[in-house]
């Protein structure tokens, strides 16, 4: 049976990082596929490399990109952002409205309930990107987002994970979920599997993502200076990215004595990034499903990244050559191997990714989200149940398999 287009809305706080990514690569396939699609976040997160890529993405969309003033904690100006949402929402008429990450799914699954209430058919999709998962369910905090998961389950039709590890988590720490549920892989396009080489003055290493301990920039400056005080290297170090404490790691950089061997570049395009490197690390505390990992084992880079989130489900059977998460000692001994003997990272690097282009591609990202949609809202013949954790493992199981950490991530 032919599928229904559909009016699909997206709806993000901060447009930045994976989770912005993974919102436009599906608009733009669903797009692709017949689909009318548009996209809300937030209007003050973000720099002249956010605001670039939102200019690309509106005009290949045909609700554009819709930005509102919406904070990353709970405050009196949701109810003003709220409004506005919703009347731009409404105006829209869309048949699903999918939330990404935990206040993008509050406006999502919220708004969508009032519009059900007044007789509109619209279909609640929620995706948590890792976002309140991070936090420690034995923690005020944690307790009172995993409640707030709890309650919204009531009003989501459809929940879609990045990782089996995500599924894990919300099952631990939410609830079993009792609605249609997939886990579905963040996709990349056929030209991110192109090898990249690098410079003839790459820098020896490369740390690239946001500018915040969950993705673990102090250890990574803390390995440095591990391999300068216990192994005696100085290798050259590029850090690519921003944030609000980019001036405690310079802090940490000038004590540890590294100013000469660290060069920050601000917001750099991966693939740019990977050729002004030999090797890229990735020392996160918390993921989902990061695409930096999956954009560096693609372009065949070497790699360095810890055990956790949907991590181990990227290395596979690979998943041994992981560091523990907070490690400073393995971290650096890893970096120092690496350095030591480049020809055996690449060899590595091309064993990651001999089967990565079946399993993380794009448009089977968008098939499988948007047949989602239209299983739940009947539009085309129901296939059998798709279980939603595609390992045969427990949530617990699973959790510990990745090695994951807890950590004070914010609501987002």
């Amino acid at each position: 049976m032919a599928t229904v287009p559909l009016r699909i809305v997206h709806i993000v706080r901060a447009p930045i990082g994976g989770i912005f990514r993974h919102i436009s690569d599906l608009a733009l396939a669903q797009t692709r596929a017949g689909h009318k699609v548009g996209v809300i976040c937030d209007s003050s997160t973000g720099g002249e490399f956010e605001d670039r890529a939102i200019a690309r993405l509106a005009p290949e969309l045909e609700f554009g990109v819709a930005r509102f003033p919406m904070r990353r904690q709970i405050t009196v100006g949701d109810i003003r952002a709220a409004v506005g949402v919703f009347g731009h929402v409404r105006r829209i008429e869309p048949d699903v409205l999918h939330g990404h990450g935990a206040k993008g799914g509050v406006y999502a699954r919220s708004i969508g309930t009032v519009m059900r209430a007044s007789g509109h058919r619209v279909t609640r999709i929620y995706c948590p990107h890792g976002g309140s998962l991070h936090y420690d369910p034995k923690r005020l905090d944690g307790r009172t987002y995993f409640a707030l998961e709890r309650l919204q389950q009531r009003f989501t039709d459809g929940l879609v994970f990045v990782s089996d590890y995500e599924y894990a988590a919300y099952e631990s720490k939410v609830a079993r979920p009792r609605i249609p549920t997939r886990v579905v892989y963040n996709g990349l396009t056929p030209e991110e599997f192109a090898e990249v080489q690098p410079d003839d003055d790459a820098a020896d290493f490369l740390f690239i993502g946001m500018l915040r301990d969950l993705k673990g920039p102090d250890l990574f400056i803390k390995a440095l200076r591990e391999l300068k005080d216990s192994h005696g290297l100085r290798p050259t170090v590029l850090i690519a990215g921003e944030g609000s404490d980019r001036p405690r790691y310079e802090a940490m950089i000038a004590e540890y004595g590294l100013g000469a061997q660290v060069t920050f570049v601000g917001v750099v395009p991966a693939r740019e990034a990977f050729r002004r490197t030999r090797c890229v690390v990735v020392p996160s505390r918390a993921e989902a499903m990061p695409y930096i990992v999956l954009e560096t084992v693609a372009a065949k880079v070497p790699l360095i990244a810890t055990r956790v989130g949907g991590i181990p489900e990227i290395f596979g059977r690979y998943a041994d050559h992981l560091v523990e998460p907070g490690n400073v000692k393995a971290l650096a001994t890893a970096m120092a191997a690496a350095y030591r003997d480049r020809e055996a990272s690449r060899r590595f690097a091309a064993k990651l990714r001999q089967c990565l282009a079946e399993t993380f591609n794009v448009e089977l990202m968008s098939d499988r989200i948007t047949s989602l949609y239209q299983d739940i809202r009947g539009n085309v013949e129901r296939a059998a149940p798709t279980p939603a954790p595609s390992a045969q493992l427990s949530s617990s199981e699973l959790l510990a398999q990745s090695g994951r950490r807890s950590s004070n991530n914010t609501f987002d």
